[in-house]
C-alpha cells in the first residue's frame, strides 16, 4: 500500500453538506474513485504481504471508509447520476465504473445487437487462473438485458441457461455478444455468447435466456423511484 494510503488515513472525516453538481462532473469523480478501489481489490487479492502489513492496510482503509459520510440512498434508490432504464448505471457490478466488483464491461451496438467487452481479474476467479462461471453469467445476463433495450423491448430475466464450453481465462481481453431472437407479446428471447476478443469464432460460454417485459402496475410495484411511475 503506498503511503498516500496512510496519509488520508489520518484525515479527520468531516461531514459533507448536500451540494448539486454537474452529472458528467459526479461521474467522472465516482469512476475516479471505482478505478483505485478496483486497484485495491485486485492487489488485496494477489498479495502475500505480511499478517503485520494487512492489518496496518485494514486500518487504513477503516479510516477511509469513514471519511464517505452524507446520506446514503435508501434500497430502491436510483443514483441521480445514473439513466434507469436503458442507460449509465455507474454502480453496476457488470458495467458501473464506479463498482469496485465490475470488471467493467463497456457495451457497444453491434451486427444487430450489442457487444460487451472487458477483461476478468483476480478477483473473479474460480478455477486457478480462470474466471468463475457465475461471473460468465452475470456477463451474459446484463449484456441480454441491454440486448433487449436496444431491440427496443426492455425486460428483465426469466430463465436463463448456459452452457461452458470452455474455461473463460483471466487477464485476457473478453467479447461477449448478445441479440434479440424473438418477441411474443411481452416475453422477449435473446441469445449470447462470450468469446476472446482475439478469436470470436471459438464460444467459450453460451447462453439462452427468456426476459419479460413487465406490465406498467409492476413496474411501478419494483421499482417505485422510477420517474413517471
Amino acid at each position: 500500500m503506498n503511503s498516500s494510503l496512510n496519509d488520508h488515513a489520518t484525515t479527520s472525516a468531516v461531514p459533507e453538506q448536500p451540494a448539486h453538481h454537474e452529472p458528467e462532473h459526479e461521474r467522472a469523480a465516482i469512476a475516479a474513485l471505482g478505478h483505485e478501489l478496483r486497484a485495491l481489490v485486485d492487489a488485496t487479492v494477489r498479495t502475500a504481504a505480511s499478517p503485520d502489513t494487512l492489518h496496518r492496510v485494514t486500518d487504513g482503509v477503516r479510516s477511509l471508509t469513514r471519511q464517505l459520510t452524507g446520506r446514503r440512498r435508501a434500497r430502491a434508490e436510483i443514483p441521480s447520476v445514473d439513466e434507469f432504464p436503458g442507460g449509465v448505471r455507474m454502480y453496476s457490478p457488470v458495467t458501473g465504473a464506479g463498482s469496485p466488483l465490475a470488471p467493467p464491461m463497456r457495451v457497444t451496438p453491434a451486427d444487430g445487437g450489442v457487444a460487451g467487452t472487458c477483461v476478468l481479474g483476480k478477483a473473479h476467479e474460480g478455477p486457478p487462473g480462470y474466471g468463475h462461471g457465475g461471473m460468465s453469467a452475470m456477463l451474459l445476463d446484463e449484456l441480454m438485458g441491454w440486448a433487449c433495450v436496444a431491440a427496443g423491448t426492455p425486460a428483465m430475466t426469466v430463465s436463463l441457461q448456459l452452457r461452458y464450453h470452455r474455461p473463460v481465462p483471466l487477464d485476457t481481453p473478453l467479447r461477449a455478444f448478445a441479440q434479440v431472437t424473438g418477441v411474443e407479446d411481452r416475453r422477449v428471447s435473446v441469445g449470447g455468447v462470450i468469446t476472446t476478443e482475439e478469436d470470436h469464432a471459438t464460444v467459450l460460454v453460451a447462453a439462452d435466456g427468456v426476459f419479460v417485459s413487465p406490465d406498467p402496475d409492476r413496474a411501478r410495484a419494483l421499482f417505485p423511484s422510477l420517474p413517471g411511475t
